[in-house]
């Protein structure tokens, strides 16, 4: 039995709870409050004039399929450029678990991230969820959390473009996804009528095709880059037009159509939010983004993107509050809003009874820059900072 006695424990389950108790056992939270007793010989944890919080969850990331440090810049796991149809592909084969970006997230305080491929293809792949700690991948990935990464704008447009292949255009990105939806959506309905037949007449197996059958059947969730404002209004587009479950990854320019976004009531994964202006989409970034966005009645959640950033994703957050985010929602952001999108919310992302024991404790505001994360539990692991 492990004790975390005081501090400000940020429950996101209801109000923050002053100088209060967190129990844990067999890698669970069993017990959360203000006064709860502490059973005798229980290891005791000090966090006074501390903050508790639930581990910290960046839903988007590269870790580990980035390859950090690179040998050879760009070349990565994360983009298989062969073709810009790569449904069957899974992060999970990419996933290194002594990546040099790992211990640096959890150091600040995560304890689950979503890795996958990257977005150089118009369907990329499918990510997974995993927690930041373990010696092989069956340790660390959560079974049941992939997703299909897919995207749109400059990214697949440039890597195929150059090369004289479709896609070259915006036009051209849409017309792939479509082509490979529709395909795919006559796939699963030959399935289904196979099905109700016992088998009969039942399609020659198409790899590609069958990793696509749950997302044309809205089983799946779709994780679509999108930067450019006509980007994000496309990816909304053809997501409702073939019945996709989406989220909108990145959306830079989401400010610019905020109210459009709210009556979507759209979820968007906003960020990186502190890099340079690498390429034409994202000159339109600005820090009050998440919050413009949150006003509007979008579902925000944030992200440093890239592999062993998500480490400085706080402080990030912490220029995101100066900005208008609401504090409520900056928590949400890496917490609740972050378990959900991940269909997590019934192991990670609050602190309750039942729940993953993942924890961070910080020696203050946890957004702050001046602040350190000094410990992060991870299904009831302490790893110190």
């Amino acid at each position: 039995m492990i004790a975390i006695q005081g501090g400000t424990i940020v429950t996101m389950a209801g109000e923050r709870i002053h100088d209060g108790v967190i129990l844990v056992e067999d890698k669970k939270i069993k017990a959360v409050g203000k006064d709860i007793a502490i059973p005798e010989g229980a290891q005791v944890i000090d966090a006074s004039d501390k903050w508790v919080t639930p581990g910290l969850i960046d839903a988007h990331t590269h870790l580990s399929t980035f390859n950090e440090p690179q040998v050879i810049n760009g070349r990565t796991d994360a983009n298989e450029m062969s073709g810009p149809m790569q449904a069957h592909l899974r992060g999970i084969d990419a996933l290194n678990p002594f990546d040099y970006g790992i211990p640096y997230a959890r150091a600040a305080g995560f304890t689950t991230c979503y890795t996958g491929p990257g977005s150089g293809n118009v369907i990329c792949g499918t990510g997974i969820s995993f927690k930041l700690h373990g010696k092989t991948v069956e340790d660390m990935v959560i079974p049941g959390s992939e997703q299909m990464k897919m995207a749109l704008g400059e990214n697949p447009k440039t890597a195929y473009g150059g090369k004289g292949q479709t896609p070259m255009t915006r036009m051209g990105t849409a017309g792939v996804l479509r082509e490979t939806l529709a395909n795919a959506k006559v796939y699963s309905e030959q399935l289904l009528e196979a099905e109700a037949k016992g088998g009969e007449g039942k399609p020659k197996f198409d790899f590609k095709m069958e990793a696509l059958v749950k997302v044309v059947r809205g089983e799946m969730k779709c994780r679509i880059h999108c930067h450019r404002n006509d980007d994000i209004v496309t990816a909304i587009r053809v997501a409702e037009e073939f019945g996709l479950d989406y989220s909108l990854e990145h959306a830079t320019e989401g400010w610019m159509i905020a109210d459009y976004l709210g009556r979507k009531k759209a979820t968007c994964v906003v960020g990186p939010l502190t890099t340079g202006p690498s390429k034409m989409e994202i000159w339109n970034r600005i820090l009050e983004t998440p919050a413009i966005l949150d006003k509007a009645g979008v579902t925000v959640c944030l992200t440093a993107d890239a592999g062993s950033e998500t480490q400085w994703l706080p402080m990030h957050i912490g220029l995101c509050i100066a900005r208008g985010l609401s504090e409520e929602t900056a928590f949400k952001a890496v917490t609740v809003n972050a378990a959900a999108l991940l269909g997590l919310s019934d192991r990670i992302g609050s602190i309750e009874v039942g729940k993953d024991a993942d924890l961070a404790i910080f020696n203050g505001f946890p957004f702050s820059n001046m602040t350190r994360c000094v410990m992060t539990m991870i299904d009831g692991e302490i790893f110190e900072s």
